[in-house]
C-alpha cells in the first residue's frame, strides 16, 4: 500500500475547563479533525454575569473560527471617554491604531455569557471536524503531564496525546506542568462588578456622559493623591445592559470576614469624592445584585509546558483587567495550538509542538501580565494603553495566525499547518 494511501490520524485531546479559552481551544482542534474531550468541574456550566471586550486581534481570529457577530450582541467599542472622577471633566480617546479593513468588524462589547455560548455552539454543535465532547461535573483531581493522563474525582483515569490545562486560576493542570503548587493570590485590588437594565438612559440627562459621544467605555479615575479608584463603564448585549466593574485597593482581602456580596452603600463608601454625576450609575434597576471579586494575579511561571501538557490561559498568565486582554490572550493561545498542531500530528511529534507553542507565547502572555499589573500599580503608567500608539499596536496589530503559520512552516517542514 502507497504511503499516501493511510490517512491521517487524529490526535486525542483533553481539556480541562470549558470557560472562553478551553473552549476556544476545542474549536480550533476540532477543525483540524481531532477529538476534542473537555472536563469541566461544573454541573451546570454557566458564565457569570459580566460584559466583556473583544479587541480586534481576538476577533481577528473568531472571524477564523466562523463566528456569528450577531450571536454576540454587541456594541461598537471604538475607544474610550476618560473621565477626572472628582472634577467630572473628560477627554476622548478613539483607539489609535487605524481599523483592520480585512476584519469587517470593530473592537466589541460582548455579554461574557453571549461570548461563551457562540463557542460553544462552535465547539460541539455542527461545524467543521468531529465536534468536542463536554463533560459536566468531571473533576480533574490530578495529571501526568509526560504520560498524557488525568484522573478524575470519581476516580477514573483519562488517556489522551493531549492535555491543555484552561482550567483557570486554581488549576489544578498548572500544580502538575510546574511540579510544586503555584498559588494565585490576591493582588490587594478587588472589584466590584454589576449589570445595570440600560432602557432609562436616555430620558436622563445626567447620564449625557455615558450615551452622548464615542461609541465605547466610559473610565472614571481618581487622578488625586492614594490609591487607583476607577470605574470602568460600557454597554453591552447590544445596549440594553450597561456593565459596571469599579476597581479598587482592598486592604481586606486578606480578612478571613471578607465577603463577595456587596452593597450599594459599600460602593458609595469605597468611591467617596466621585463626582455624583458618576455616582447617579448606582441608582439605576440592577440586573443582578452586585458583587465584589478579588482580583488574582497568576505569579510569572518557570514553564506552561511539560510533556504532552500546557496551560493556556489564567492557568498560565491570570491577571488584573486593565488592558481588557485576558481573554484575547486565551483565544491567541488557542490558535496557536491549531496552528502547530495539524492533522497528521503524531504523538511523538507533540512535546515539539508544545516547545514551540511556548517560545510563541509564553513573552507575549506575560507582557500582558506585568503591564497590566503595572497600569494599576505605577502612577506614571496609569491609562498607557489608551494613551500609546505603540502599546495599540503591539497587542492589536498581532496576527496570530500568521505567525504562527509561519513558524510551523520554517520549523517542522511547512505546507500541512491550517490557520485557525
Amino acid at each position: 500500500m502507497a504511503l499516501h494511501d493511510n490517512p491521517p490520524l487524529p490526535l486525542h485531546v483533553a481539556l480541562v475547563g470549558a470557560g472562553v479559552g478551553g473552549l476556544a481551544t476545542a474549536v480550533s482542534l476540532r477543525r483540524n479533525g481531532h477529538h476534542v474531550r473537555i472536563f469541566e468541574t461544573s454541573q451546570i456550566k454557566t458564565e457569570i454575569g459580566a460584559g466583556v471586550g473583544l479587541q480586534r486581534n481576538a476577533l481577528r481570529i473568531l472571524k477564523q473560527f466562523g463566528y456569528s457577530r450577531d450571536n454576540l450582541k454587541p456594541v461598537d467599542f471604538d475607544g474610550a471617554l476618560a473621565f477626572d472622577a472628582k472634577t467630572g471633566a473628560g477627554v476622548m480617546l478613539p483607539w489609535l491604531i487605524p481599523r483592520d479593513d480585512e476584519l469587517e468588524s470593530r473592537d466589541l462589547f460582548c455579554h461574557r455569557s453571549d461570548l461563551h455560548d457562540e463557542l460553544k455552539r462552535l465547539a460541539i454543535g455542527e461545524g467543521e471536524g468531529p465536534p468536542a465532547q463536554l463533560f459536566l461535573d468531571s473533576k480533574v483531581v490530578a495529571c501526568d503531564p509526560e504520560a498524557g493522563t488525568l484522573t478524575l474525582s470519581s476516580g477514573e483515569g483519562i488517556h489522551a496525546d493531549v492535555v491543555i490545562g484552561a482550567d483557570g486560576v486554581h488549576s489544578t493542570v498548572r500544580t502538575s506542568i510546574v511540579g510544586n503548587k503555584v498559588n494565585a493570590p490576591g493582588s490587594g485590588w478587588s472589584c466590584f462588578r454589576c449589570l445595570f437594565d440600560a432602557s432609562r438612559l436616555k430620558e436622563i440627562p445626567e447620564f449625557d456622559w455615558l450615551t452622548e459621544g464615542i461609541s465605547g467605555a466610559r473610565s472614571v479615575a481618581w487622578r488625586e493623591d492614594g490609591p487607583l479608584r476607577i470605574f470602568f463603564i460600557y454597554k453591552c448585549r447590544s445596549g440594553t445592559l450597561v456593565n459596571f466593574a469599579a476597581s479598587f485597593t482592598d486592604p481586606k482581602q486578606d480578612d478571613p470576614d471578607w465577603t463577595p456580596a456587596a452593597t450599594r452603600e459599600e460602593i458609595l463608601e469605597t468611591f467617596q469624592g466621585f463626582h455624583p454625576k458618576f455616582l447617579r450609575i448606582l441608582d439605576l434597576p440592577a440586573e443582578n445584585p452586585p458583587m465584589k471579586w478579588q482580583l488574582r494575579v497568576t505569579p510569572l511561571l518557570p514553564t506552561w509546558i511539560r510533556g504532552r501538557a500546557a496551560l493556556l490561559g489564567d492557568a498560565a498568565h491570570a491577571t488584573l483587567p486593565l488592558l481588557g486582554q485576558g481573554l484575547a490572550m486565551a483565544i491567541e493561545e488557542a490558535a496557536t495550538l491549531g496552528c502547530l498542531l495539524p492533522l497528521g500530528t503524531t504523538k511523538e511529534d507533540v512535546p515539539a509542538r508544545l516547545e514551540a507553542y511556548q517560545t510563541l507565547r509564553k513573552a507575549r502572555g506575560e507582557y500582558v501580565n506585568t503591564e497590566s499589573v503595572a497600569q494599576a500599580g505605577v502612577p506614571e503608567k496609569r491609562g498607557t494603553y489608551l494613551r500609546s500608539r505603540e502599546m495599540q499596536a503591539l497587542l492589536l496589530e498581532h496576527d496570530t495566525v500568521k505567525i504562527a503559520q509561519e513558524y510551523y512552516n520554517a520549523h517542522f517542514g511547512g505546507g500541512t499547518a491550517r490557520a485557525a
